[in-house]
């Protein structure tokens, strides 16, 4: 692994391109070793990091804490420009050492490359893990929903994806700059709430 910035967020590139990023996913594929764990939750990469200081991730953790009374039960998994991370190594280089926006890219080439890289991550971690969980379920919107949609139906290892399309239907803005909206709405929330209290009690 190699060694981070003086600056932790002097990696300002498109991190799925960076070589530090595949090297950093590639430990994980093919070193790290994942306890096993009933449920894994798939949840969106940060801005802030480490992202557990994020506000959407405190929501999201807050949540977990009020639906399961033992955090044995589940493993969070962060994904998107960053890979796919268990949550405990948040602080591993170059995971706490990037900024980067990928909402803010107009490229197309870049979103397409995206989601091809970020595809062939998800399928990695989901077969070597498939063992490792029993139930599976992700929170996502746009093209990192997208990415998870992909890698399930090449995997064929269920994940239940939330919010589900008539939530985020109900809710679409086309006038707005994301018209999907943010993962912090009520109802959003609100329906991933219900669905790892149901996942949890099957």
């Amino acid at each position: 692994m190699t060694h981070p910035p003086k600056d932790q967020n002097d990696l300002t590139e498109p991190p799925f391109y960076l070589p530090q990023f595949e090297a950093a996913y590639r430990y994980i594929i093919d070193e790290y070793v994942i306890a096993p764990r009933d449920m894994a939750i798939f949840i969106p990469c940060a801005v802030r990091k480490p992202y557990s200081t994020s506000p959407s991730h405190k929501l999201f953790h807050k949540m977990f804490r009020e639906v399961f009374s033992d955090p044995s039960e589940y493993h969070v998994v962060i994904f998107g420009t960053c890979g796919t991370v268990p949550s405990e190594l948040e602080l591993m280089y170059p995971f706490a050492h990037y900024h980067y926006m990928l909402g803010n890219v107009k490229d197309q080439r870049i979103k397409d490359d995206f989601l091809r890289i970020e595809t062939r991550r998800i399928v990695g971690y989901l077969e070597k893990t498939r063992d490792i969980y029993t139930k599976r379920i992700a929170y996502c919107i746009g093209i990192f929903r997208a990415a998870m949609e992909a890698a399930v139906a090449e995997t064929g290892i269920a994940v239940e994806i939330y919010p589900t399309r008539p939530v985020i239907d109900k809710l679409y803005d086309a006038d707005c700059p994301f018209p999907e909206g943010s993962l912090s709405m009520q109802e959003y929330l609100d329906e991933f709430s219900s669905a790892l209290a149901a996942m949890r009690d099957a």
